[in-house]
């Protein structure tokens, strides 16, 4: 399963805080990490200093935030074996994996047990299928050779485990059932709770304690804080990493991901469509209406969708239990029976059933908040609540169930992009207000929550009403009344964005909303007799005269697009991407040998410890107990450089990187260290985790080193062919930032291509140097219109560096129809080589224009000159 770019990006920030841990303890890790102002800007509110668990100050504790949909379960599966490589350093750990509820933990323990899960495949894969798991309460069956042999993990709920006393808990009760586990210990060690005779319990916690197991919590909020310290020290861990959408202050947060992440890589449905009632009744009918809708629209989807409603009824003392709303579902809305399912506490309609199969008939969901623990089925479109929303208990997980995107791909019909909510409330407003709540009771952050939230009845839009008016002005209608337009509704139906109504004097009357395009206009009019074409035209034109200064560039329809730089390979033009161009790059490792010298990787015995020197750093090993102290130079059977070979050929294997050519560098490397550096291989076996953390680093730098080669190759050498191309270029409409944060201050632009209420945030505070760079181009004299360009946005514009895409941060129109791209180098940035890479290729972009665009990287300041000044010194040899 190919992970999302803010899933591996989330992973990456766990490697990166383990691996830094290693060398200098998690305090010095999460702080110097969480203040780099990248991460610190993603962080926001969630940053801080690091909190360590009381009375385990070593013991790494950090919380991974993700919003409902992100996919945290699949990856804690990966977080495994990246603790495992990063900190634990064992081939088979122990992993405790905690979820809030009994439901969850069944759920979670069978989907890993499953070989056939996604879950389960992560874990095959990363321990060569040697994965054993336990379902808490079937702790017993845990046997010593499990342990040695296996990956195990054992899933439990954190209440399992806390409490006061641990008189009467399994968990910590003397079991005979696991003599075998504590048979052979030389002594007693300590912390493991006591036995009346004096020896340690055969108890699951004890077990935990000797094996001190990396602690998995899923959702737990409160769990690990909450923690005492006496649980703490029973179970031992070595790591705690916590997934949430919602975590508490002083979880240690590493790092967070935002909804509309979510959205851009098509995990989420979004935004949600909000329709309120003033009757349960009105409710359910729309929401019937609305799957209606959806069914005829998927139905031309190359992919099997069959929209699903998910009702949440009140309790069985409530005015509308599941009972009475599925009776009204079948004799008011004439819904089949058999495509109604209830799924409550005491109801199973859906057990055995596969919401998935072409075959079922299940269009209606009726529940309470029983699907809010691990039901999950993408084809849940519309959310219908006969509650009040704010009072409806559990809400929010229920409307989580609908913003999953099905196959978890964006659908070509823009309706299917979208989640439906309807809802009923007394009073107009309050279900928009409510579900702003329950969205960030969900992990999105307050401004993502509005902005994810559009009302379906647009045209009674209360202009005062607090959410939406900051977020969307009301776009103009334009209205022209057909006396004799009967006969044409059908015709008239079929134009894009037209809206056809009956009028009361028997003609229709048609409404289109925002810009009319001469395109539209003209379908209209060659509709219509040629008497009333004229005035058409001339209600057209009024209604333009009036509107387009109220209307963005981008609702006008205005073309906005800027070429997209090309390269010649083998005789092909391509994007200019360097990973497109690595694919036709013959690279081989044997021109890259590494024989790392004593400064790079080393390792030194002491009494009862052995160090190794990293690049400079130290990594110290201390020694449990007697029987784990053996002489680094002592054989161990099995423990050969053939052995060591193949260990790391499967740590470290590159999908870029043939096994064979792998294998020989590898084996050249350990002959180097084994023979040429006369190192035991007992030593390197003992430090294989961080020798393998040591080879990927090295890899990275071959490749690195690759990269710069055909990108230069490609691009800039002697014999290079790059090119721009129109037809390949990077379009730019009204909505493509939809979702992303924008700028919510006091200053209004006067031509930002999505209008002065859609510019995305800028970086940095209000004021600042990128912000007042803005400002100056929204004042640059021939400007038609510009844009804040979002970063690693899919529509965004990017230029190929050799390590991935530059993304500028500013684009723009000229009124001379030149395309100007402004990249702003903030004071703060020392001149490096990834800011002249980012120079060059700028200017390379520009000189194959032939002059259609212009390239700036604007500074504070240069020579004494502002930013406009350098920007107006570009433009000037075609002066505007």
């Amino acid at each position: 399963m190919e992970l999302k770019q803010y899933q591996t990006d989330t992973l990456g920030a766990l490697r990166h805080f383990f691996e830094e841990s290693r060398m200098g303890g998690p305090k010095n890790s999460y702080e110097s990490f969480t203040q780099e102002p990248e991460q610190a800007g993603r962080l926001g509110p969630y940053g801080g200093a690091y909190q360590p668990l009381k009375g385990l100050p070593e013991v790494p504790y950090v919380c991974l935030r993700l919003p409902t949909g992100g996919g945290k379960t699949i990856l804690a599966a990966h977080a495994v074996s990246i603790v495992r490589d990063a900190w634990i350093e064992k081939d088979w750990p122990m992993a405790l994996w905690l979820v809030p509820t009994n439901t969850i933990r069944r759920q979670t323990a069978e989907a890993l047990k499953n070989h056939r899960h996604a879950y389960r495949r992560v874990l095959d894969e990363a321990f060569s299928g040697r994965v054993r798991v336990f379902d808490i309460a079937d702790f017993t069956h845990i046997r010593p050779h499990d342990i040695r042999e296996n990956c195990c993990i054992v899933v439990g709920t954190i209440q399992t485990l806390r409490t006061r006393s641990t008189e009467g808990r399994k968990v910590y009760g003397h079991n005979e059932n696991l003599e075998a586990h504590f048979s052979k210990l030389a002594a007693h060690p300590p912390g493991l709770e006591e036995a009346p005779n004096g020896g340690p319990k055969f108890s699951f916690a004890n077990l935990m304690h000797l094996q001190r197991p990396l602690m998995i919590v899923d959702e737990a909020h409160n769990a690990v804080t909450g923690l005492t310290r006496e649980m703490q020290a029973r179970v031992n861990p070595c790591a705690i990493v916590e997934f949430t959408a919602t975590p508490r202050t002083h979880s240690n947060i590493l790092h967070s991901v935002t909804a509309s992440e979510l959205k851009t890589e098509e995990m989420v449905k979004l935004p949600v469509m909000l329709s309120e009632y003033d009757t349960w009744q009105n409710a359910v009918n729309g929401a019937v209406a609305a799957r209606m809708s959806l069914a005829e629209t998927a139905a031309d989807d190359p992919d099997h969708i069959r929209p699903i409603v998910l009702f949440q009824a009140q309790k069985k003392n409530g005015e509308v239990p599941a009972a009475a709303l599925k009776r009204h579902l079948i004799e008011v809305e004439q819904i089949p029976e058999d495509r109604i399912a209830i799924a409550t506490g005491d109801q199973r309609g859906l057990d055995g059933i596969d919401l998935f199969d072409p075959d079922c008939p299940i269009e209606h969901v009726i529940t309470v908040e029983a699907l809010k623990e691990g039901w999950d089925c993408s084809f849940a479109y519309v959310f219908c609540s006969v509650s009040r929303i704010q009072s409806a208990k559990d809400a929010e997980q229920l409307l989580g169930r609908v913003l999953r995107m099905p196959y978890a791909k964006r659908r070509k019909t823009d309706a299917l992009n979208r989640a439906y909510a309807h809802l009923s409330e007394p009073s107009f407003g309050a279900a928009a207000k409510a579900l702003v709540d329950k969205l960030i009771a969900m992990g999105f952050d307050e401004e993502e929550a509005r902005e994810s939230i559009e009302r379906m009845q647009a045209e009674t839009d209360d202009a005062d009403n607090d959410l939406f008016s900051r977020r969307n002005e009301i776009l103009p209608v334009f209205t022209y009344a057909l006396p004799e337009g009967r006969g044409l509704v059908s015709q008239l139906e079929a134009l894009d964005g037209l809206l056809v109504r009956d009028a009361d004097d028997g003609g229709v009357e048609i409404r289109i909303r925002g810009h009319l395009d001469a395109k539209t206009e003209r379908a209209i009019a060659e509709l219509l007799p040629t008497r009333e074409r004229k005035a058409l035209t001339k209600a057209a034109a009024a209604y333009r005269s009036t509107t387009d200064t109220v209307l963005s560039p981008a609702q006008r329809g205005e073309s906005f697009a800027l070429p997209r730089l090309m390269a010649e390979v083998q005789g092909v033009i391509e994007f200019a991407d360097t990973d497109i161009l690595m694919e036709s790059h013959d690279w081989s490792l044997r021109n890259h040998p590494w024989r790392p010298g004593e400064g790079e990787f080393n390792v030194r015995e002491t009494s009862r410890s052995f160090e190794i020197d990293l690049d400079g750093n130290r990594i110290a090993y201390q020694f449990a107990s007697e029987e784990e102290q053996l002489a680094l130079d002592v054989e161990v059977e099995g423990w050969t450089p053939e052995a060591l070979v193949l260990w790391l050929d499967r740590h470290v294997r590159q999908p870029d990187i043939g096994q064979s050519d792998l294998v020989g560098w590898l084996s050249s490397l350990v002959n180097h260290l084994a023979v040429s550096r006369g190192m035991p291989i007992a030593a390197l076996m003992r430090c294989k985790f961080i020798l393998a953390r040591s080879v990927r680093d090295r890899l990275a730098a071959i490749r690195t080193i690759e990269r710069k080669c055909v990108y230069q190759r490609h691009l800039f050498e002697p014999g290079a062919k790059p090119e721009i191309s129109f037809d390949h270029a990077f379009s730019f409409k009204d909505g493509m930032y939809r979702g992303q944060q924008r700028y919510r201050g006091r200053w209004k632009p006067l031509k930002h291509f999505l209008g002065p209420d859609c510019v995305p945030d800028f970086d940095g505070a209000e004021g600042g140097e990128e912000f007042r760079c803005a400002q100056e181009i929204d004042r640059l004299p021939g400007l038609k219109f510009w844009l804040r360009n979002v970063a690693r946005h899919r529509d965004s514009f990017w230029l190929p560096t050799a390590a991935g895409r530059f993304y500028p941060d500013f684009v723009a129109m000229l009124e001379d129809g030149r395309l100007l791209v402004v990249e702003y180098k903030g004071g703060h940035i020392a001149e490096s080589a990834a800011t002249a890479e980012k120079r060059n290729v700028g200017a390379l972009w520009e000189r194959e224009s032939n002059g259609k665009c212009v390239f700036v990287m604007a500074e504070k300041s240069v020579n004494g000159e502002d930013a406009r000044s350098q920007i107006l010194a570009k433009l000037a040899p075609r002066s505007i």
